[in-house]
């Protein structure tokens, strides 16, 4: 009985961690999932076999409501089968945890737990999915802050950490209510480690702003007064959705034009201030200006039009014959003055890995592209009236890879922009989910983020992460507003990887300890004399 409610309740947790993401934004249900999930994992002591199906469980529970977006044109076969994989990666927490968490002080070690396998799943394989993050989930949260000052991995620490301490505050109560007046010398020491860990995370949420500025090197008058552009995002639409909405690619760059010439109006009739740039989703001309005068005379229209530089998504072609996801600016006088080449490429979306395997599964592999990754710069320089704004570029896949942000970033960006095409996924959660991403890389790195969407959700995201303003979905929309450019590094930015590094050493550390001094794996914990503890007796029972 005992062991069907654990795995019962794995499943709930991952079920609440589904509900704290994009469209709900239920952001509390992170904390309480994590926290159902310690308990789970380490009241009790359970085996360590039973970790890992409440691991497997909760992924099921959190991975399969979180992902349909994948198979929303392609059926259902690569969205369970990449929910199957990824609930395999919490079936390795469930493992890691149960073993880890027998050391004192539990909920420490839960979380190291989760951000190590957080972080496995998203760099291996094939680069990783980082989709799903429990840092995505807080865009709307209290601890948000925390981003700013260790990154998302610190965010995602930050909420495993204060929902384990709480559960386990909690566990401790229930033992000693249920004990009585018998004395123990654990439960203080574990009631206070919980209690401290759950203060001191809250803390640092609450004046991470004051600590960033603290650590930042520059004045607080230049934080609050900042130099600023006029940008304007344009959001043309597509003439459908789906795998096959660049069937008609000639009309889907008109639709730009379309918009940015009506922005252009507004401007002349004074309804609009004048912006220094413009910026167009990915996608926005698949046909490449470069090849093909009649798009490059479109373009050129409408960014005199509106008599500022186009910063807009288009494809080119390698000199190896294959396709870039490139962004390119295209300045009224001068033409194409920079040019950025999407970095890191979509699995099973823009390349195919392992092509004649897959194919033997769906007759959609064959729909992957033949994408080759760019390399050089992850900046462009936008020509305007007051000088150049250098802009970092993170294309729709990249914006969930903190090196992509931050490469940007250490390259002098003072603002970014992440250009998407979105109406390949119709209208799922995914385009929410990716906007929260942009919300947490806002804060993260203290900048402007500038969605681009072809279809939507476009939105202008504040350095606090709030959004200003954000269009509708399959709907054709226009955004301008005044943005802060800036210089200076965040704590984040500057620490780069070293506290992803530091957590998932010390996860290591403590799970080699643990099966070193606490473990046998089909037995309960033993003491350090080798024989069992009661309450293990009573629970094997």
């Amino acid at each position: 009985m005992i062991r069907f409610i654990r795995l019962a309740a794995a499943v709930v947790a991952g079920l609440a961690m589904w509900a704290a993401f994009p469209p709900s934004n239920l952001w509390f249900l992170a904390v309480v999932s994590l926290g159902l999930l310690t308990v789970v994992l380490g009241a009790g002591a359970p085996r360590v076999r039973d970790g890992a199906v409440a691991g497997l469980l909760f992924g099921l529970g959190f991975f399969v409501p979180l992902l349909p977006w994948i198979g929303e044109y392609v059926g259902p076969l690569p969205w369970l089968a990449l929910a199957g994989v990824l609930a395999a990666y919490t079936a390795l927490l469930g493992v890691i945890a149960t073993v880890s968490m027998r050391l004192p002080i539990p909920p420490l070690w839960f979380a190291l737990s989760w951000i190590l396998v957080e972080t496995l799943r998203s760099v291996f394989p094939f680069g990783g999915f980082p989709w799903g993050r429990t840092a995505f989930s807080q865009a709307d949260g209290p601890l948000l802050p925390l981003a700013s000052l260790a990154g998302a991995t610190g965010l995602s620490f930050g909420v495993a950490l204060f929902g384990s301490s709480v559960a386990w505050v909690f566990v401790v109560g229930v033992r000693a209510w249920r004990r009585g007046p018998k004395p123990s010398s654990e439960d203080p020491r574990a009631l206070s480690a919980g209690v401290i860990a759950a203060v001191v995370t809250v803390l640092l949420a609450l004046t991470a702003p004051l600590l960033a500025i603290a650590v930042t090197p520059t004045s607080l008058d230049r934080v609050l007064s900042p130099t600023t552009a006029r940008a304007a995002i344009v959001q043309g639409n597509v003439p459908r959705l789906g795998l096959e909405f660049n069937a008609q690619r000639r009309a889907v760059l008109d639709y730009h034009v379309r918009e940015t010439r009506r922005l252009a109006e507004d401007i002349a009739q004074g309804r609009t201030p004048a912006p220094d740039f413009v910026v167009w989703p990915e996608n926005a001309s698949d046909i490449s200006p470069v090849d093909n005068p009649d798009a490059a005379a479109e373009i050129e229209a409408a960014a005199r039009a509106v008599n500022a530089p186009v910063v807009l998504g288009t494809i080119l072609i390698s000199s190896d014959g294959n396709p870039v996801n490139s962004v390119l600016v295209w300045d009224p006088q001068q033409g194409i003055t920079d040019r950025y080449d999407k970095h890191i490429i979509q699995p099973f979306g823009e390349y195919l890995p392992w092509r004649g395997f897959f194919r033997m599964f769906s007759s959609y592999a064959d729909l992957a592209g033949t994408f080759e990754a760019g390399s050089g710069p992850s900046v462009v320089r936008i020509p305007t009236r007051s000088g150049p704004v250098i802009a970092g570029v993170a294309t729709c896949w990249e914006v969930a890879f903190d090196r992509a942000a931050r490469a940007s970033v250490d390259e002098g960006a003072q603002l970014l922009i992440v250009p998407t095409n979105n109406a390949t996924f119709g209208r799922t959660a995914m385009t929410y989910q990716q906007l929260a991403m942009s919300q947490v890389r806002a804060v993260e790195h203290g900048r402007t983020v500038l969605v681009a969407a072809t279809s939507g959700v476009s939105a202008i995201v504040a350095p606090d992460g709030t959004i200003t303003s954000r269009s509708e979905v399959f709907t054709p929309a226009i955004l301008a507003d005044k943005v802060p450019l800036r210089s200076e590094r965040t704590l984040a930015t500057r620490l780069g990887p070293v506290p992803t590094i530091i957590l998932c050493a010390a996860a290591v550390v403590a799970l080699l300890v643990a099966l070193a001094t606490h473990t046998k794996f089909s037995r309960n914990p033993l003491r350090a004399t080798g024989t069992r503890t009661d309450k293990s007796k009573e629970l094997d029972e």
